[in-house]
């Protein structure tokens, strides 16, 4: 058993084992998963979290380090949690902490750490959301959320971060892959990658356009800027910093940003109320309530519906 109390000390210290550590907790779902939200919860809630996602190739790593850079100049703590796909046979993440981060690995201000998917659809890790917490409570300023790679169905980022990063890079076909992905609704800021090959001009048009294709925002509602960078030798860097300061800004100003993380609590814990249903509802298979209510549906004395409803009123109640 870990000694919660000194872990989250020692992560407060800013000390990378502790928040390895907390992490592994979370990660595996530990019995003193509790005891670990329980000690955090009164710390957490000032790092501001983005979340950067886009399709595979476009250059998320390398932004992501490259943003790293920035907001170590300024100063700030950074945490990065990049989502990698899982191994079909440990079941952890493939990529590891990312090879191209490695600039940062001895910098005392900066935490990485990779997490898999474990098949969780959405480009997510199951356990991001406590991740994310032991990040800002550690004392992170900053934490990044670099995704697996967006998909038709991988857009949880929206749900998990402060402020969206969307990634594109010309000749990948992106801009179609953006509008069937339903990309550009999660987007609060879109970056044009690897500026410098042909059509970066035209992908930025084509996405400018497909923006204003059935916009309805009214005066003052923030419409998404498209910055165009060269990641891998930081151009652009500093203007998507800028932009993302000026949405958050603009979140604090109209209380957006408060919004979001009500609504991001609000998925978090039903999320795990839903989870541990699941598992109250798994423990069932072979008890004789389940069975009586099956036989009275093969009776026809009762509906699968009014089944369930029974069932998830006696699982409450007990």
């Amino acid at each position: 058993m870990q000694d919660v109390p000194s872990l989250v000390a020692q992560a407060r210290e800013g000390r990378p084992r502790a928040v390895a550590r907390l992490i592994s907790l979370v990660e595996g779902a530990s019995p003193q998963l509790r005891e670990v939200m329980a000690a955090l919860a009164p710390l957490a809630g000032h790092a501001y979290v983005v979340g950067i996602t886009g399709s595979p190739g476009v250059g998320k790593s390398t932004s992501t380090s490259a943003l790293v850079s920035a907001y170590r100049r300024a100063g700030k703590r950074v945490g990065v949690l990049a989502v990698d796909p899982s191994s079909p046979f440990s079941g952890g993440a493939l990529l590891g902490d990312r090879v191209r981060m490695s600039d940062h690995a001895s910098d005392p201000g900066v935490y990485i750490r990779s997490m898999a998917t474990r098949g969780h659809l959405g480009g997510l890790a199951w356990a991001a959301p406590q991740a994310i917490r032991v990040l800002d409570a550690a004392g992170c300023d900053v934490v990044l959320v670099e995704t697996v790679g967006v998909g038709q169905s991988e857009v949880d980022i929206a749900s998990q971060a402060d402020t969206s990063v969307v990634l594109l890079a010309p000749g990948m076909g992106d801009g179609i892959q953006a509008a069937k992905a339903g990309i550009l609704e999660i987007g609060d800021v879109y970056v044009v990658n690897k500026a410098d090959r042909d059509g970066a001009d035209a992908t930025a048009r084509e996405l400018n356009h497909m923006l204003g294709l059935g916009e309805s925002r009214g005066p003052g509602d923030w419409r998404p800027p498209i910055v165009k960078t060269v990641a891998a030798r930081g151009e652009g860097i500093d203007e998507v910093v800028e932009a993302l300061e000026k949405h958050r800004a603009w979140m604090e100003e109209r209380g957006v940003l408060a919004e979001r993380r009500v609504s991001r609590a609000s998925r978090e814990v039903e999320t795990i109320a839903v989870t541990a249903l699941r598992e109250r509802v798994g423990s069932l298979h072979g008890d004789r309530r389940l069975s009586a209510l099956a036989e009275r549906i093969v009776a026809g004395e009762l509906d699968p519906y009014a089944a369930a409803d029974e069932l998830v009123a006696g699982l409450t109640a007990g």
